[in-house]
This record gives structure tokens, C-alpha cells and sequence, in this order.
């Protein structure tokens, strides 16, 4: 995670800390109750007692990300509401259809407040520090019992002892992206500053690995039919995994790295966009949950914001707009 500029002292001032906070729970709570909806649904019946147990992590995630946007408004920074990352265009349609198609009641009205929120002004309310901090708290502690969850979870499955439809690397990959939650939780916690450099080298290859495998569970869950599709998916996984070797290598500059990477990214997220609004009509031939398709998609928005703060901190343009890129934090 890359903090704003202004810190003194090593520390993070409140303003800050409340902010990147805020921009952070905001994503990764309904991230994280979306993960828990997507294990509930792929348990088959005689598995209720987990299914039931997934649903459990999912209302307490709605239930932190309650209180995270009632917290939220006039304290967050706009270029996290506006990249598409905490909702998008899509996301009360996609919700809607996935709650009539999987039987699970979503919480919409949760979407609309989130869709109505309100960015910062020049200074957060800094009343809210101490409810800020609890609210981080909270969410550590409740997505280490989701990955031990998880865990337990792709145990059962590599051993045989349970069948669920998610992919064995989809349980690793939302895994990992709890434990990321969690850690950048706790720095944020600690109030400390960070290697600015390291820390984008960091997000960039973790986003890629991410983005790669986007790519492949798209293609391994669209209709054999649907081959066009599944070549492009196919294709962009092969470049976010070249992108993170690359990043890995240290072979070329940072800077040229993250100027490649926000033109695949923005590909990416344009193929996703195009992907939901087709399933959404019903014109793609899957066995693609709406809310996964917009899922992913907002998980793009994010690492898109992530990269163009990067390119703002290495002075690059957004090669897409040839503007100077200008975003305030990077979650």
C-alpha cells in the first residue's frame, strides 16, 4: 500500500491514517463478503453446515462494511469512489440477478449508500479516529477466521473429503487476497512509513499474479462454445504472468514496467466491463455468477487506481490520456 505524502515523524498523521483507512476497508470488505457468498454457493447440499458457516462471514462483512460507509462519507478521497473499485455501474444489477439466481438475500440497499457516498473535502472529521481504528480491528480479526475458513476449506478439497464447484486455486487466490487485507491493515495500524519504490514493486506483482488468474478462471468458466473469449482470456493471462516475471527480474525500469502495465490493465478491465454486460443480458454463455463478473471487475478498477498513483509518485504519464496522472492514495 502506498501512503499520501505528509507523513511526519515516520508516522501517519490522522487525516491519513482515517482516510486510507476508510479507502481500504471500503474495498476489501465487500471483497471479502463477496468471497464468502461465492464459497457458500459452491457447497453442494449435504454440505450445509459449511454453506451455512459461509453465510455467516458474509453477513459479518456486511455488517463491517455498514458501519465503513456510514464512516465514509466526507471522509474518503474521490478518486476511490470514482474509480470503480468500491461499486460500479453494474454492481446492484449484477447483485440482484445473483440473488434470484442463487437463493442468497444480498444486501442492495447496502449498494445504493455506497453509490451515494460523498468524498472528502480538504480535511477528514478526525472525531472518528478511535471508530476508525476499531473498525480495522474488527476486520483483522474476522478475516483471519475467514482464511482459517479458506484453509480449512482447500484442505478438505485436496484431500478428497469435499467437493465443492470453486477451483482449488480460486480458494488460494481469495486466500490471498485476505491475508493482503490483513497485513495492510496492520501497517496502517502501526501508523508507520514505508519504502515508497518497494511498495509498488510489491502491490505490482501481487495485482499481476491476481490479474493473471482472473484471466484463467474466466476462461475455464465460459461455455467451451464461447472460444473467441476464452482465447482472450487465455491471452491476457499469459501477459500479466510476463508482466509479474518482468517486475521479478528487476530487467527494465519501473517506470516503463508501470506505463506497460496501465494500458494491460486498462484492456483488461474493458474486457471485463464488456464480460458482465453481456452475462447481465445474457448473452455470453457461462457458468459466470453476475456478482463474480463485476467482482473481478471492480478488483481491476483497484489495482488500475494502484497503478496510476505509482505512475503519479515515478512522474509518468497515463499513456491512455496523456495526462499527468493524478490520484491521492493508493487505497
Amino acid at each position: 500500500m502506498l501512503f499520501n505524502s505528509g507523513i511526519t515523524d515516520g508516522l501517519l498523521p490522522t487525516n491519513v491514517f482515517i482516510r486510507q483507512s476508510l479507502n481500504l476497508n471500503l474495498f476489501f470488505l465487500r471483497i471479502m463478503k463477496e468471497h464468502s457468498f461465492f464459497l457458500a454457493a459452491g457447497f453442494l447440499s449435504k454440505d450445509e453446515a459449511l454453506s451455512q458457516q459461509a453465510i455467516h462471514f458474509m453477513n459479518s462483512f456486511n455488517a463491517l462494511l455498514t458501519e465503513a460507509v456510514l464512516l465514509a462519507n466526507g471522509n474518503v478521497d474521490s478518486a476511490v469512489l470514482c474509480s470503480g473499485e468500491v461499486a460500479t455501474n453494474m454492481t446492484l444489477r449484477a447483485e440482484q440477478k445473483t440473488q434470484g439466481l442463487g437463493g442468497v438475500p444480498l444486501d442492495t440497499s447496502l449498494t445504493v449508500q455506497e453509490l451515494r457516498l460523498v468524498p472528502a473535502a480538504e480535511n477528514v472529521n478526525p472525531a472518528i479516529e478511535g471508530n476508525v481504528q476499531s473498525l480495522n480491528e474488527r476486520a483483522i480479526v474476522l478475516t483471519r477466521e475467514l482464511v482459517k475458513f479458506k484453509t480449512q476449506v482447500l484442505d478438505a478439497m485436496l484431500s478428497g473429503r469435499l467437493f465443492t464447484f470453486n477451483f482449488p486455486l480460486l480458494i488460494v487466490h481469495i486466500r490471498r487476497e485476505a491475508l493482503l487485507f490483513i497485513e495492510q491493515l496492520r501497517l496502517l495500524q502501526k501508523r508507520g512509513a514505508i519504502d515508497l519504490t518497494q511498495e509498488v514493486i510489491c502491490q505490482k506483482v501481487f495485482w499481476d499474479l491476481q490479474m493473471a488468474e482472473h484471466a484463467q478462471f474466466i476462461a475455464h468458466l465460459l461455455d467451451p462454445t464461447e472460444a473467441a473469449l476464452i482465447d482472450q482470456a487465455n491471452n491476457f493471462a499469459r501477459l500479466f504472468f510476463n508482466l509479474r516475471a518482468q517486475t521479478e527480474s528487476g530487467a527494465n525500469p519501473l517506470g516503463q514496467l508501470i506505463g506497460q502495465e496501465i494500458a494491460a490493465t486498462s484492456n483488461l478491465r474493458n474486457f471485463k466491463a464488456t464480460a458482465e454486460e453481456l452475462i447481465l443480458a445474457n448473452r455470453i454463455k457461462s457458468i459466470i455468477f453476475p456478482l463474480l463478473a463485476d467482482h473481478l471487475l471492480r478488483e481491476a478498477n483497484h489495482f488500475l487506481r494502484i497503478l496510476d498513483t505509482s505512475g503519479r509518485v515515478f512522474g509518468l504519464k497515463n499513456e491512455l490520456s496523456g495526462q499527468l496522472i493524478r490520484t491521492p492514495s493508493l487505497f
